[in-house]
């Protein structure tokens, strides 16, 4: 039974997006099968992955409204073992028409129980905001991972996503877990760098993973070319990164199995 993890910050630009296309790439080259699903209207995940969007006939919007299954959106992606379900910006109009559904916020849950034992792990791109969207990710989830960017401003806004955290766990989805906060962007050399993870240790403690996404020029450009750092770049810092992050969580959850 595949676990299910979200990727979420409402907060742009902290790596979200970054960690749902190389994280699931690495868990795919260390051989586990993976579906990422990319629920974020801007749909970087998507072309990240090299994706084009013109040829894409059902996209997770069609899964949200009941127009489509989630076994038929499914895509093979660059990268072996690794699936996805695409995005497309017409998903910021399913919020609207989620909102006249009954149990709107169990449409994903429903369709990803129909796929989940396919594959080891599912991986949702969240929306960078705390709508229906986002709502329906975290009811579909079983565990949450945060991208906390290493600079100034890291921990705003992120006590409004534990509040989300702790509704949805409290109303829908009791068995909700953060599975951890992540540092992305860091740079060793840069002392506010250093400062900020020791807050986000300090106040998160084991719930902060131990491996951090280095700041990487090869791991901004892999996207433009449509490819995860693992194949663009597999040798450098960035992509690297994410295969340590991979094994931390493969372990941990070893761990938890035993």
């Amino acid at each position: 039974m595949g676990l299910v993890i979200a990727i979420a910050n409402q907060k742009g630009g902290v790596g979200k997006t970054t960690t749902a296309i190389n994280l699931s790439a690495s868990l795919a080259s260390l051989g586990k099968k993976v579906l990422l699903i990319d629920a974020d209207p801007q749909a970087n995940s998507s072309s990240g992955l090299g994706i084009d969007l013109k040829k894409v006939d059902t996209t997770i919007y069609d899964c949200l409204i009941g127009k489509a299954t989630a076994s038929e959106a499914v895509m093979p992606t660059c990268v072996e073992k690794l699936d996805i379900i695409t995005s497309r910006i017409d998903l910021v109009g399913a919020e609207l028409e989620l909102m006249s559904l009954e149990n709107r916020e169990q449409m994903l849950r429903k369709q990803i129980k129909a796929i989940r034992g396919l594959y080891d792990y599912v991986l949702i791109d969240c929306s960078p905001s705390l709508g229906l969207i986002t709502l329906n990710c975290l009811t579909a989830a079983d565990s949450v991972i945060i991208p906390v960017q290493a600079e100034y401003f890291a921990l705003e806004g992120i006590s409004k996503l534990l509040n989300t955290i702790k509704i949805v766990k409290t109303k829908i989805n009791p068995k909700l877990q953060i599975e951890g906060f992540l540092i992305t962007m860091y740079d060793a050399r840069l002392r506010l760098a250093n400062q900020i993870y020791e807050e986000v240790k300090r106040h998160f403690q084991k719930l902060v993973f131990d491996t951090v996404i280095q700041r990487n020029i090869r791991l901004s450009e892999a996207p433009s070319y449509g490819l995860p750092a693992i194949l663009y770049s597999p040798d450098s810092k960035g992509s690297q990164n994410y295969v340590v992050l991979a094994r931390e969580l493969l372990a941990k959850h070893h761990d938890s199995d035993n």
